[in-house]
C-alpha cells in the first residue's frame, strides 16, 4: 500500500483499527508533512486520527503529546535529511518506527507522558535528549 492509498484509508476508516500499527501512524504523519506545511499537517493528522479513533471505538487511545511529539521529531528529521521517499526516510530513521522503546523516551519521563494532561494537551518536553 502506498502513503497516499495509507492514508485515503486512514482518512474514511475504511483501514482496520488493529491494522494500524505504530509505523503507520509514523507513515501516515510523514505524508502529512509531505503535503502540507508543519502547522496544516499537525492539525490535519490530529483530526483525522480523532475520527479514527472513533470510529474504531478507540476514542481513548489518542494522545496529544504523543502524536505532537512525534509529528515534530518527523518534520524536524525530514528538514534533515532533504526530499526522499517513505522507505529512505524510514530506513534513515528507525528510532521513530519503534514503539517500545520509544525515541519520546529522550524527552519525557514515563509519569509525564502517562498522565492525563498529556493525553488531553501537548506538554514540552521534561528530559533532556542525550
Amino acid at each position: 500500500m502506498t502513503t497516499d492509498e495509507l492514508i485515503a484509508r486512514f482518512e474514511d476508516a475504511t483501514l482496520p483499527g488493529a491494522a494500524f500499527d505504530h509505523a503507520h501512524h509514523v507513515e501516515a504523519a510523514w505524508g502529512y508533512l509531505r503535503r502540507f506545511t508543519l502547522p496544516e499537517a499537525l492539525a490535519r493528522f490530529t483530526a483525522a486520527l480523532q475520527r479514527f479513533a472513533a470510529a474504531n471505538g478507540a476514542t481513548t487511545k489518542y494522545h496529544a503529546t504523543i502524536t505532537t511529539a512525534y509529528m515534530l521529531l518527523i518534520a524536524e528529521r525530514m528538514t534533515e535529511t532533504g526530499a526522499e521517499e517513505w522507505t529512505e526516510f524510514a530506513a534513515r530513521h528507525p528510532d521513530l518506527l519503534a514503539w517500545k522503546p520509544s525515541v519520546l523516551a529522550r524527552y519525557y519521563r514515563p509519569e509525564t507522558l502517562a498522565s492525563e494532561r498529556a493525553r488531553t494537551t501537548f506538554v514540552m518536553p521534561d528530559r533532556l535528549a542525550d
